[in-house]
């Protein structure tokens, strides 16, 4: 095995800063998987093999870290994440600790107790699962605890608000007030009067009442973003779609991420998705390329537009391709229009912008394929690296599509289990499209790629936590609980992959990041238990010790191995 190619030899021609010896190292290289010890120099990897291969690198000045056998392997990348909205999330009233509704009552009791006066209390964080049988809190709990004062909380998803019923008198919301289109008032099926859901567009109904966040706020919740990922083991992010984009251009989340990366502590490589505004037409396309090439000046790479195609399931505002078995006829919604789909696809394709679609509903994946496959027949292949994001239920013609169209497949492996939330999916889809759900390894197996993003902080970011449950298919805390749907598991290569190389690949980094090879930017992690060793459900219990990026710590100590 060679220890540096012709290449490295003549890039990086002195002695490395810094070598790890002794290890358990996996590149996620198909041609050298395993390496005994690595070898850096500024930021990059510059020597891979045996440690008698790497000791020429090794002179007065290198660092040297016995390893002692543990496992070392590629950072992790995670495509679909929201760092400000998660960031500001855990900053305000977080309900996402929570596990049931009396869990949910004392988080917001204790936010009114620490914030007093009159001012709307806004949170995030709740989960449609802990309110059965449609998902739907009541404005009734929230007015118990705050009869005078306005309450908002966001679901975990952002699909929906949680409002009192001081909200719905500020915003003017009455049992008169008409559903807006593409959105949806929760009602009392007696009464008609708001119960406190509202759902998908019907949230732009308050949403000026809610106090927009600071400049610092913003910088900030990149800031924790990036330490909680950095602890993670995560230096490649993918930011699943800015939506502050005003008509000049400008925007605010552009705008922090300058900052922070200005100051220096952005230590994660970035993609940013612009989101496309479902209420305007492709006459919006030149203000959003306008900011993909300031974003570009600024060192981001901002080629991805984000569509939402559709909403959620338990909701039933997912498009679904036969209705939910819970009502005669109702099919979900597309939030945007068949034709306008492909036209808008067909326009990004063709100017060489990566299109970036949530779609959930069996119906918006099918026809989210079917626009990509208008725009390849219209401009012909090309290496834009579109991908499709969830795909909790995914129809069996339509898998293998993903292969034979060059679509990548987005799948959050932690939703992959039996838990509340999956309940009332089942409930709203019956037993036989239930067996058609996040259908991982078929669309592997099919010749489709995967590429995982944890949709934080909609669930955990720990990519160890994805990892067991993309394997088993279990809850990572209920190892004795039935696999939903075991063959869809895939191997611990096989996800580990889908949270490193692929996703370098789909942020088009794959020659800087993803694997440990020769040149290549050293973004590695050092795991305190080898994952390929352990029992599967213990790899839910590993820690990430040690995460360098550009060869740099940003977690953990060399010291600390």
């Amino acid at each position: 095995m060679a220890s540096c190619s012709k290449d490295a030899d003549s890039l990086f021609n002195d002695t490395a800063d810094l070598v790890f010896t002794n290890g358990n190292i996996y590149t996620v290289n198909t041609d050298t998987p395993w390496v005994q010890s690595v070898g850096i120099k500024d930021g990059r990897i510059v020597a891979l093999g045996s440690d008698a291969e790497t000791a020429k690198w090794v002179g007065p000045q290198t660092k040297t870290v016995n390893l002692h056998g543990k496992l070392a392997m590629p950072s992790f990348g995670d495509a679909h994440v929201h760092p400000i909205f998660g960031g500001l999330s855990f900053a305000q009233c977080s309900l996402h600790n929570g596990r049931s509704v009396d869990a949910y009552i004392a988080i917001i009791k204790k936010c009114l107790a620490e914030t007093p006066g009159d001012d709307l209390l806004f949170g995030r964080g709740w989960g449609p699962g802990y309110f059965p049988p449609d998902g739907v809190p009541h404005k009734n709990i929230l007015d118990a605890l705050a009869p005078d004062r306005p309450v908002v909380i966001q679901s975990t998803g952002g699909h929906s608000y949680w409002v009192n019923s001081k909200a719905l008198a500020l915003a003017n919301i009455t049992k008169d007030t008409p559903d807006p289109a593409k959105g949806r008032i929760d009602r009392d099926p007696v009464t008609g009067e708001a119960v406190g859901g509202l759902q998908e567009t019907a949230k732009d109904i308050i949403q000026p009442f809610i106090p927009a966040p600071t400049d610092v706020e913003m910088q900030n919740a990149i800031l924790y973003t990036v330490k909680l990922f950095n602890s993670l083991g995560i230096t490649n992010w993918y930011d699943a779609g800015i939506d502050d984009i005003k008509p000049d251009g400008e925007s605010a989340t552009l705008d922090a991420y300058t900052e922070v990366k200005a100051q220096g502590k952005l230590t994660t490589h970035v993609s940013i998705a612009l989101k496309w505004d479902n209420d305007k037409s492709l006459d919006q396309i030149p203000t959003l390329y306008a900011v993909a090439k300031r974003a570009g000046a600024a060192g981001f790479s901002a080629n991805g537009i984000k569509l939402y195609t559709d909403g959620v399931i338990v909701q039933r505002t997912a498009a679904v391709l036969e209705p939910y078995v819970d009502t005669k006829d109702d099919l979900g919604e597309l939030s945007i229009p068949v034709q306008e789909l492909n036209d808008i696809v067909t326009k990004l394709d063709h100017d060489g912008f990566q299109v970036y679609v949530h779609s959930i509903g069996d119906r918006a994946v099918h026809e989210t394929l079917n626009a990509f496959e208008r725009a390849r027949s219209v401009n012909g292949s090309n290496d834009n690296r579109h991908f499709i994001a969830h795909l909790n239920l995914v129809a069996p013609a339509d898998q293998p599509r993903f292969s034979t169209l060059n679509v990548a497949a987005n799948f959050q492996p932690l939703w992959a289990s039996d838990d509340p939330y999956m309940r009332l999916t089942a409930e709203r889809l019956g037993p036989e499209r239930m067996q058609y759900i996040y259908p991982a390894n078929s669309i592997l197996q099919a010749g489709g790629r995967l590429v995982y993003g944890a949709d934080w902080s909609v669930a955990s970011a720990d990519p160890l936590l994805g990892i067991e449950v993309a394997l088993t298919r279990k809850p990572t805390d209920r190892p004795e609980a039935k696999a939903l749907l075991a063959h869809e598991g895939v191997t611990l290569a096989q996800a580990i992959k889908a949270y490193t190389l692929d996703v370098a690949f789909i942020t088009h980094r794959e020659d800087e990041t993803g694997s440990l090879e020769i040149g290549k930017s050293a973004d590695l992690i050092v795991i305190d238990q080898n994952l390929f060793i352990i029992p599967v459900n213990d790899i839910s219990d590993s820690k990430v010790i040690l995460t360098l990026f550009k060869g740099q710590t940003v977690y953990g100590s060399l010291s600390g191995l």
